[in-house]
């Protein structure tokens, strides 16, 4: 009898071969895979993984508020925007790499007198579009135009102090060294203000520390009215060692408090080389450079008026101490 080809039912199968046992889904989980692959830089042994944390981490040390515009090498806080911001920006020299103008702007004479000025001083002009112009000021009312400043360069706080005794001691400068220091100001507008008022009466420069502080940033120029191009400004790694090396070096520091301890026309340091510390917007003086200060000084105000803003602050002790300088100085 011929072999049968046919194929046996399962039922015949398992009767020969004996019970089947199961993979525990094995089978299964082969056939489903492992799943997507990973993209490269979720991979911890790929160079793209590593690409990827060196970038987070430069972009965690970034300072916040910085608008930086792609490709450009330069941010919002770098352009000064505007016809009569741009025209004063560049009557008080303030130093400029780039002027950025609208390709389809209406010329008046303060355009005229910004181009001039680049091409009496070699400042390049690049005509952009609106745009760009929108984009590179952080959509400032730029009026087609806008300057792009260069970085600024700080003094070292420490080299300032000391090249001022030495000023001093020589007779170069009229009155013993006067610098004010601000604690943690963050505010550029504010920061802007007190160089306009340093300037005005008679500071010899300002410090601010490295961290926790507004920069000298194209805001800050405008605020100053172009006192940033006339009085330096110094950067301090540790304000509070800076101001306890200004001690060793002959300075008195005097704080600036609304609950200070002397009331400031009894001020008698004012004809001392002479520091004042002006407190951050919010929480005023730090406890350590409280700590530090060899006086805290407070302006007499009416009770019904909680503060003065910092940079007024600063205006008003600056003119007395130039006023109490100036009676010493006719006796």
């Amino acid at each position: 009898m011929p072999k049968d080809s046919r194929p046996k039912s399962s039922a015949v199968r398992k009767e020969r071969k004996g019970p089947t046992k199961g993979t525990g889904g094995q089978g299964k989980r082969r056939l489903e895979g492992k799943g997507p692959t990973p993209k490269a830089e979720d991979r911890v042994y790929h160079k793209a993984y590593r690409q990827k944390q060196l970038a987070e981490r430069a972009a965690s040390k970034r300072p916040q508020g910085r608008t930086r515009t792609s490709g450009s090498g330069y941010g919002a806080d770098d352009v000064v925007a505007g016809r009569n911001s741009v025209v004063e920006a560049l009557a008080e020299q303030v130093p400029a790499k780039q002027l950025l103008i609208a390709r389809d702007i209406e010329t008046d004479g303060r355009v005229r007198e910004s181009l001039e000025h680049c091409a009496a001083h070699g400042i390049r002009v690049k005509e952009v579009s609106r745009r760009q112009l929108d984009t590179s000021t952080g959509d400032a009312v730029h009026q087609g135009i806008a300057l792009v400043l260069e970085p600024y360069e700080y003094a070292d706080a420490i080299d300032m102090s000391s090249e001022l005794i030495e000023a001093s001691a020589k007779g170069h400068i009229p009155h013993p060294p006067l610098l004010v220091a601000c604690d943690s100001i963050t505010d550029p507008r504010n920061l802007g203000a007190i160089l306009r008022a340093s300037a005005a009466f008679g500071a010899h420069g300002v410090v601010i520390p490295e961290r926790r502080s507004a920069a000298v940033t194209a805001t800050v120029w405008k605020t100053s009215a172009g006192a940033a191009a006339r009085i330096p400004v110094a950067k301090a790694k540790n304000l509070t060692q800076t101001l306890k090396d200004a001690q060793e070096q002959g300075y008195f520091v005097a704080g600036l408090d609304g609950d200070g301890d002397t009331d400031l026309p009894n001020l008698n340091l004012a004809d001392q080389p002479l520091m004042l510390v002006v407190g951050s917007e919010g929480r005023g003086l730090s406890r350590l450079i409280r700590e530090t200060c060899d006086a805290i000084v407070s302006i007499p105000i009416a009770a019904s008026t909680e503060s003065l803003n910092a940079s007024m602050a600063v205006g008003i002790s600056l003119y007395e101490v130039s006023t109490l300088r100036q009676g010493a100085r006719r006796q």
